[in-house]
C-alpha cells in the first residue's frame, strides 16, 4: 500500500521520491510538472513506473539522509544476515564557474555483509503510466525511449541482468547512472564516486551558511534543504509540492496538482529564506515574481503560474493511474489559475518589498520597480472588498474574504513604507490613505460582535485559520483585544487536539476531514506572540513528531491517527516549521 513515508532527492532541475526500501515511486522528468517517469505512488494500471533494488529474502530496511546533505542512504537486510547499502542522489555542485545540476540520478550499491543476492528493476513510464518504454541495449548501457523523453542507464552491473531483472550475487560495488541520452566519457564508477563527493561537499557547504536556531537544528536544516529541492533554478520558481493528487483526506476527491508556483506562497517562502540567510534562492524567487509582475501591464495577477511562468494550467483527469491508495481522480493541471484571488496582490508586494530594504542581495528596488508595484497596489485598493475564491480556493462560491482584504491592506501599507524609503512623501500619503480605508472596512465589516472575533468574510459568522496572520502581517498588536478574541474563537472552533483546521464549514466537497499543517504552525506562532510560549513549544514539538521518518511534512494530517495526507513535501508546511522554530528557539546567547 502506498505511503507518505518518503525521502526526497533532487538538484533543482528535478526531484524524486523514494520509499523506505529505496524504491523510487515518483519523479517527473524533464520538468517538475511533466510526465512522472516514476509514478508508482499513484498506482499505475500497468506494472511500470518504478525503479528499485531488491534484496533476496528481504527482512527489513533502514533509511536516513546523510547529515547536512541531500544524499539518501538506504540499507536493506535479508533473513540470512546479508545486507546492502544503496546511495541515491541527484548531482549538484559547482563546475567551470557555474552550478552543474544535470537530469541525472546516481545509485551506488555496495555489500555490507553476508552474500546478498539482488535484483535491479527499472521500469520508467510514459504518458502518466499509460505507456511502457521502448528498450534498446548497448555494451554497458540501456536506453529507455519514452514519448517525450529518452533515458539512458549506464552501469558496471551486467546489462543483461538489468534488462532481464535477474537476481545476482553482489560481490563487489556497482554503480548506476540514469540520465538523459548522453554517453559517459569516463568509467561509471569514477563518475559516480566523483559526483557523490562533490554533491556531498556542495550541500554541506550550503548548510554551513544557514542562520539556523540553537534548538531543532536538524529539523530546520532538513526543511531548508527541502525548500531548495523544491526550487526550479532555471526560472526561480518554487513549487507548492512535487506531487499531484495525493488526497487531502481518505475517501474524498480533494486531489489537486501542486506542481506549480502559487504567488500566495511568495511572501511566506521569501520570509523563511530571508531568516535563514538563503539569500541566493530568495533572490532567484524574487526575479521569478518580478518577471510575472512585469508581464502584467494592468497590474492584474492570476494566483498560480507554471514553473516557467506559463499562464494556462488546464486541468484534466488521468485514467491510467488508479490514484494514491485508489483515490481518484488523478488530476493534471490546476483550475485555480482562472480563479479570482485578491490576496495575491499583497503577497507580491510583501515579497518584492525585500528588494527595497535588504542590502545583501543584488536585486535593488528603485523608482521603476516601485512604479510597477504601484500598478499592483492600485488593483488591491480597488478590489479589496470584492468577492473572490479566497486563499482556500473555493470552487463553488465567491464572497468578500477577510484575508484577501487584509493582504490588499498589506500591499498598500508596504507601498507607503517603500515610498518613504525612496523619499517620496507624496506617494506615501496616498498609499497610507488607501491602507486606512481598507483597515476601517475590515474593522467594521469583518468583526463579529457576538463572536468577539474577526470572521472569514465580510458580514460572516465563521472563522478561518488565516486570521491568525493578522498580527504577523502587522495589522494589529498581539495584545489587541480583538486579536486575542480571534485566537480564542479559532481555538474553540478549529482546534482538534493539538492541530488546527483551516476552516470547518462545508465547502464544494462537503465538510473538511483533516487538519492543515501550516495552520497549526500559524497557531503556534500566534500563541508565542500572545505570551503562551510554553504551550507553543509543546505544540511545536508535537508537530516535529508528526513528520515522516525523513523529516518531511505533507499538506494535511489526520488528527485521530496523526497520519500525513496531501501532496508532499508541502513547501508551505516546511516554511511553517522553519518560521516557528526560529521564533521559539532559545537564542545562542541564552544557551551559553
Amino acid at each position: 500500500m502506498s505511503s507518505l513515508e518518503l525521502s526526497m532527492i533532487g538538484n533543482s532541475s528535478y526531484a524524486a521520491l523514494l520509499n523506505q526500501r529505496g524504491r523510487m515511486v515518483w519523479a517527473c522528468m524533464p520538468r517538475f510538472d511533466g510526465n512522472p517517469v516514476f509514478c508508482d505512488l499513484l498506482e499505475p494500471e500497468k506494472d511500470i513506473g518504478f525503479y528499485e533494488v531488491e534484496i533476496e529474502g528481504f527482512l527489513r530496511s533502514e533509511q536516513t539522509y546523510r547529515p547536512n546533505s541531500a544524499i539518501v542512504e538506504t540499507c536493506l537486510f535479508a533473513e540470512n544476515g546479508a545486507a546492502i547499502e544503496i546511495l541515491d542522489f541527484a548531482p549538484r555542485f559547482k563546475q567551470f564557474g557555474r552550478l552543474f545540476r544535470p537530469l541525472s540520478l546516481v545509485r551506488r550499491i555496495r555489500r555490507l555483509g553476508g552474500a546478498p543476492r539482488i535484483r535491479i528493476r527499472l521500469r520508467p513510464a510514459g504518458n502518466y503510466g499509460s505507456e511502457t518504454a521502448t528498450v534498446t541495449r548497448g555494451s554497458n548501457h540501456v536506453r529507455y525511449i519514452l514519448p517525450d523523453h529518452v533515458l539512458r542507464l549506464t552501469t558496471d552491473a551486467p546489462v543483461s541482468f538489468v534488462l532481464d531483472e535477474t537476481s545476482f550475487l553482489l560481490d563487489q560495488p556497482i554503480d548506476l547512472i540514469l540520465t538523459q541520452d548522453e554517453a559517459l566519457t569516463q568509467p561509471v564508477h569514477e563518475v559516480a564516486r566523483d559526483f557523490e563527493e562533490q554533491t556531498d561537499d556542495y550541500w554541506r557547504e550550503w548548510v554551513r551558511y544557514l542562520a539556523v536556531p540553537f534548538e531543532w537544528q536538524d529539523a530546520v536544516i532538513r526543511a531548508a534543504i527541502t525548500l531548495k529541492l523544491c526550487s526550479v533554478e532555471d526560472s526561480g520558481a518554487i513549487v507548492a509540492a512535487v506531487t499531484t493528487s495525493v488526497p487531502e483526506a481518505a475517501d474524498t476527491e480533494r486531489n489537486w496538482d501542486y506542481r506549480f508556483c502559487w504567488l500566495r506562497d511568495a511572501y511566506f517562502t521569501i520570509r523563511a529564506l530571508n531568516r535563514l540567510g538563503a539569500t541566493r534562492t530568495m533572490e532567484e524567487f524574487l526575479r521569478y515574481i518580478l518577471n510575472i509582475v512585469a508581464s502584467s501591464p494592468d497590474g492584474r495577477l492570476q494566483p498560480v503560474f507554471g514553473v516557467h511562468m506559463e499562464t494556462a494550467l488546464s486541468e484534466s483527469s488521468v485514467e491510467s493511474l488508479r490514484g494514491y491508495r485508489g483515490h481518484r481522480p488523478v488530476r493534471v493541471g490546476n483550475l485555480a489559475y482562472v480563479q479570482t484571488q485578491h490576496d495575491v496582490y499583497g503577497a507580491v508586494v510583501l515579497a518584492c518589498a525585500q528588494a527595497f530594504f535588504d542590502q545583501r542581495i543584488d536585486l535593488h528596488g528603485d523608482d521603476r520597480l516601485f512604479a510597477t508595484l504601484e500598478r499592483i497596489g492600485e488593483v488591491a485598493a480597488r478590489m479589496f472588498d470584492q468577492p473572490d475564491a479566497g486563499l482556500w480556493e473555493l470552487r463553488g462560491r465567491q464572497r468578500p474574504h477577510t484575508f484577501s482584504a487584509l493582504m490588499c491592506w498589506a500591499a498598500c501599507d508596504r507601498l507607503a513604507r517603500i515610498a518613504v524609503q525612496l523619499g517620496h512623501p507624496d506617494r506615501a500619503l496616498i498609499w497610507n490613505r488607501h491602507a486606512r480605508t481598507i483597515q476601517a472596512r475590515i474593522e467594521r465589516d469583518c468583526w463579529n460582535e457576538e463572536k468577539q472575533a474577526y470572521v472569514s468574510a465580510f458580514g460572516g459568522t465563521e472563522v478561518d485559520a488565516a486570521l491568525l496572520l493578522m498580527h504577523e502581517l502587522d495589522f494589529c498588536k498581539a495584545d489587541d483585544p480583538r486579536f486575542l478574541g480571534t485566537v480564542a474563537a479559532i481555538e474553540r472552533e478549529l482546534r482538534r487536539g493539538d492541530h488546527v483546521f483551516r476552516y470547518v464549514e462545508a465547502d464544494d466537497f462537503g465538510m473538511p476531514h483533516n487538519a492543515f499543517n501550516v495552520c497549526t504552525f500559524w497557531y503556534i506562532d500566534a500563541l508565542a506572540a500572545i505570551g503562551r510560549r510554553d504551550e507553543a513549544r509543546r505544540l511545536f514539538e508535537n508537530m516535529l513528531a508528526c513528520r515522516n521518518e525523513a523529516g518531511l511534512l505533507s499538506e494535511d494530517l489526520n488528527t485521530d491517527t496523526n497520519e500525513l495526507w496531501g501532496n508532499i513535501p508541502q513547501t508551505y508546511s516546511m516554511v511553517g516549521l522553519i518560521v516557528s522554530a526560529l521564533r521559539l528557539s532559545k537564542s545562542w546567547e541564552e544557551a551559553f
